[in-house]
């Protein structure tokens, strides 16, 4: 028959998703510019808020449809191959994303310079920096970070080659409130930060290595937490589970930039 699949490949069916996700990201990224331009008087953050609700609804729609043709058996060997490495591509755009943050840091903590013209060798971390103490609430971080990625672990090896679901769900149970945690370390950790994010390029750095891998370890959160709705509702299973997969190994990216964190700002940088 016409309609039946006699292929390996996934032919989509015609989506409105790619043309609202473009239109709600010009929105999200005009809305912020005009939020923040300081030449325009009586800016507001409602065109920048229009923006993103329409990111996030287009990213729960897209995403649900995925998982649908998930479930109706669409995603083939040849498609999950196809699936594997646009996240490897994704991931590997995230590794230069970071690496950028790590090239200012470094560059500005081998080579500091003090303020006017000409400048002259400065002093790493800036005259009147406090850093944090890496061995207090850093170092506690880190080991909440590592255990997160071991639950994980422990919830993929139960998927794949016992076909455990109770451990799986508890893995990833484990895993989404120990992220929890870590966020609500950081925030505490910025709270009683001794200096700021502008003023100073020891600030600067640090708040956005630190913060954008912040960021990450929420949408990883949030991506583990709907794994374990999924897992709860049965959808995985151990020969198709490649969005499980796809936020197992986000979620081990994220902690291997925290280990580079760790080890290059809070240690060695302070």
């Amino acid at each position: 028959m016409a309609h039946e699949k006699n292929h390996d490949y996934h032919i989509l069916n015609p989506s409105v998703w790619p043309f609202l996700g473009a239109l709600s990201g010009a929105v999200m990224l005009s809305g912020f510019v005009v939020w923040v331009s300081p030449a325009i008087d009586n800016n507001h953050p409602w065109v920048f808020l229009i923006g993103l609700v329409g990111v996030l609804y287009v990213m729960f729609g897209w995403w649900s449809d995925v998982i649908a043709e998930a479930k109706e058996g669409d995603h083939t060997p040849v498609v999950t191959i196809g699936l594997r490495y646009g996240v490897l591509m994704f991931i590997m755009s995230e590794v230069m994303f970071f690496s950028a943050w790590f090239w200012a840091f470094f560059k500005n903590a081998m080579y500091p310079m003090t303020e006017g013209y000409p400048k002259v060798d400065g002093t790493w971390p800036p005259a009147g920096i406090e850093t944090f103490d890496p061995w207090s609430l850093p170092l506690i971080n880190t080991l909440i970070l590592l255990c997160s990625g071991m639950a994980v672990t422990w919830a993929h090896h139960a998927l794949v080659h016992e076909n455990n679901r109770k451990d799986l769900i508890n893995g990833l149970a484990i895993a989404v409130v120990l992220g929890l945690l870590f966020t609500t370390f950081q925030a505490l950790e910025y709270s009683e930060a001794q200096f700021g994010f502008s003023g100073n390029i020891y600030g600067a750095t640090f708040f956005m290595a630190t913060g954008f891998h912040g960021f990450h370890v929420i949408i990883g959160t949030i991506f583990l937490f709907v794994c374990l709705i999924r897992a709860m509702k049965g959808h995985f299973t151990p020969e198709h589970h490649i969005g499980f997969e796809a936020a197992a190994w986000y979620w081990h990216f994220v902690d291997v930039v925290w280990l580079f964190l760790f080890g290059a700002i809070y240690i060695w940088g302070s």
